[in-house]
């Protein structure tokens, strides 16, 4: 019950991002919206991590199977990409990279931050 509980937190939070995004005609997707939502109800203190934490725990131990319908995806998209593979493959290198960076630099300013407050 207590899985049920935290799932419906997630999907009504996500359901309220898509709804805006709806509602709003936003150029941002619904489930940007519903992280960012999440993200403040959790900075705040509106929602506890405790009140996900196992769910949160579960989707990330099952990750892997969401990236099946990206697969997919692409998949299906092979005649568009026939000729394009140079630059998908460079698109997607370039990205990693980026991301990988951004990440670093990301946690080390967090790093620093709890440094100085102790």
């Amino acid at each position: 019950m207590k899985l049920l509980r935290q799932l419906a937190i997630i999907l009504i939070i996500g359901y309220l991002g898509e709804l805006i995004h709806t509602v709003f005609h936003l150029t941002i997707p619904g489930n940007v919206i519903g992280m960012s939502i999440l993200f403040a109800c959790l900075y705040k203190g509106i929602i506890k991590l405790t009140m996900i934490d196992k769910i949160t725990a579960f989707l990330l131990d099952h990750l892997a199977f969401f990236f099946i319908p990206a697969g997919v995806g692409i998949l299906t998209c092979l005649p568009l990409l026939k000729n394009k593979w140079i630059s998908f493959i460079t698109i997607c290198l370039i990205t990693t990279v980026l991301i990988i960076v951004v990440t670093g630099w990301t946690i080390q300013l967090y790093i620093r931050r709890i440094e100085k407050n102790d």
